[in-house]
């Protein structure tokens, strides 16, 4: 988890900024964003984008067998409690 808490605002904003424009999903405990990423996207686009769901409290890249890649970055909407760090409520992306 970021040392500072980023908002998923924040996330779409920097992914947007680099040409990939953000679909931002609320849900109860998490804040979802995702970006469809083209195969044309250069290589300094990537790092930024990289960069910017890093500061995420999860993310990661969907990649399929048709060449679509979903990149994806989950905001908690509230800190976890001490003990219960592993909170399955945003397990995956929904």
């Amino acid at each position: 988890m970021p040392a500072l808490r980023v908002s998923a605002a924040a996330i779409a904003a920097r992914l947007h900024a680099v040409g990939l424009p953000p679909r931002v999903t609320e849900h109860a405990h998490h804040t979802s964003v995702e970006v469809e990423v083209p195969e044309s996207l250069s290589a300094d686009s990537w790092r930024e984008g990289l960069e910017a769901v890093a500061e995420a409290d999860r993310f990661g890249l969907l990649a399929t067998s048709l060449g679509d890649r979903t990149l994806w970055a989950v905001v908690r909407k509230a800190v976890p409690a001490a003990g219960n760090v592993g909170d399955q409520t945003i397990s995956d992306r929904s």
